[in-house]
Order: structure tokens, then sequence, then C-alpha cells
């Protein structure tokens, strides 16, 4: 029988690897209590470790390097387009001073 994959919260998760930190208890008992699997727990602890408050953005969110990178991307890209529109006037408008 195929198990459904179930979804947690961020709130879940987090008090989840907190708990898992600051617990005398086996990471294995933790998840148990939980009612998840351990390589679950194991997972994102490893995921809090590298991200911090950053981590489980969710799923269609990004965490803040990487909302930051698109928006400066998209600045980019602007920035760009209004470098071309001015090059091009200025070859436009120096052919007409002619």
């Amino acid at each position: 029988m195929k198990r459904k994959n179930r979804r947690y919260s961020r709130e879940f998760k987090i008090e989840a690897v907190r708990l898992s930190e600051e617990d005398e208890r086996p990471v294995a008992e933790v998840a148990r209590q939980l009612g998840i699997h351990p390589n679950n727990l194991y997972k994102w602890r490893a995921q809090f470790g590298e991200a911090g408050e950053d981590a489980f953005p969710g799923k269609g969110n990004l965490s803040g390097i990487d909302e930051e990178l698109r928006r400066l991307q998209r600045d980019n890209m602007r920035l760009r387009e209004e470098r071309d529109i001015l090059k091009k006037a200025l070859v436009f408008f120096s052919k007409e001073s002619k």
C-alpha cells in the first residue's frame, strides 16, 4: 500500500528541530513521539543548520537569499533595457543633428 506524502507546517518543523536538539533523548525517539520518520527529522535538522531562520520557506516561497537574488536580477534586466533605450536615443539624435 502506498503511503501518502504528508505536509508539515514550518512551525512544526522548527519545533521538531528544537525538541530534537534540546532534549537528551535520541533523535529517533523524539521523531517517534512526534509521529514522523527519523530521516525527516535528520533532514530538517540539516536544513535548519544551513539556513537558520530562513529554513522551510514553504511551497512556492523563496528563502531570503534567493528572493534577493531574483530581485537583483530583475533590477539588472530593467537597467540594461534603460541603457539600451538611451543608446538608441543617442544614435537617433546624433544623426538628426547633422
